[in-house]
């Protein structure tokens, strides 16, 4: 069976052994450079806008060093969201191989396949772990410990809460096809209400990004039109001072706004 999964996906064995840490993203070296220089551009404009001088937009642009890290976060939340959803998938074919009546170990190796005609892709994650779950499984190591080492790495809540409860379960002898039932029920509804959630701000969301852009495009249209009304502003202490706490006030309207918006489920 294995090796007719592994010629209709022309997996490596070499990809077994870098299954990442779900938590953790390591940039190349090009794909810093890129972010840090797409963030020192905007730094640069967006300085030069407030305060109309090189020097100090060429002297801001260090602070797009802080930039590839943000990005990694956002990249890792993102990774994480979407393993979360292929994991609800995992768990709906687990449940009806166990409701079939086939063995938890048997399950598992089933599960692989379902996972396939889902994600063409031999590269999604989800594929990633399922055959490395199976193999693990087929060299006679614990569900247990497979599935605690996949929630070690993902930390997502979701997979840690059913390698939890499915460890109880093998302990106490509970009723395991309906923990995997309930559990898939739960995660696709938790996924519900984040999307409804993510429908109902997606409007908030475009409010937010047009008022962080509404003052800086004032400025710019206050520069073209009445230059010699905004000129103090760009050359003397006190207007430099008023800019920069402009600049502190938008950039904690924009912290606030974020953390608003970021609703947990």
């Amino acid at each position: 069976m294995f090796e007719y999964i592994g010629k209709k996906l022309s997996f490596k064995s070499e990809r077994n052994k870098t299954l990442p840490d779900y938590n953790t993203y390591t940039m190349a070296f090009s794909e810093r450079i890129f972010y840090i220089a797409v963030a020192a551009v905007f730094i640069y404009i967006a300085a030069f806008v407030f305060y109309r001088s090189p020097i100090i937009s060429f002297m801001l642009t260090p602070l797009s060093l802080a930039y590839p890290r943000i990005r990694r976060g956002e990249l890792l939340a993102g990774r994480r969201r979407n393993l979360n959803t292929q994991f609800k998938d995992l768990l709906y074919s687990l449940s009806s191989s166990l409701t079939a009546g086939k063995s938890i170990e048997n399950a598992f190796r089933e599960v692989l396949r379902d996972l396939a005609l889902l994600y063409p892709d031999a590269g999604e994650y989800i594929i990633l772990e399922a055959e490395y779950m199976a193999r693990r499984i087929e060299m006679n190591e614990t569900v247990e410990a497979v599935l605690s080492d996949f929630a070690r790495r993902a930390r997502i809540e979701d997979v840690e809460n059913f390698s939890d409860v499915f460890q109880i379960c093998k302990r106490t002898g509970g009723n395991i096809v309906e923990v995997v039932r309930n559990t898939s029920g739960i995660i696709n509804d938790r996924i519900e209400i984040r999307q409804e959630i993510d429908m109902l701000l997606s409007q908030r969301k475009f409010e937010q990004k047009v008022l962080n852009i509404v003052p800086v495009l004032l400025i710019v249209l206050l520069s073209a039109s009445a230059s010699d009304y905004m000129e103090p502003v760009f050359s003397t202490v006190a207007g430099r001072f008023v800019m920069t706490a402009a600049i502190a006030l938008l950039a904690v309207a924009w912290l606030i706004s974020r953390k608003i918006m970021d609703i947990r489920v």
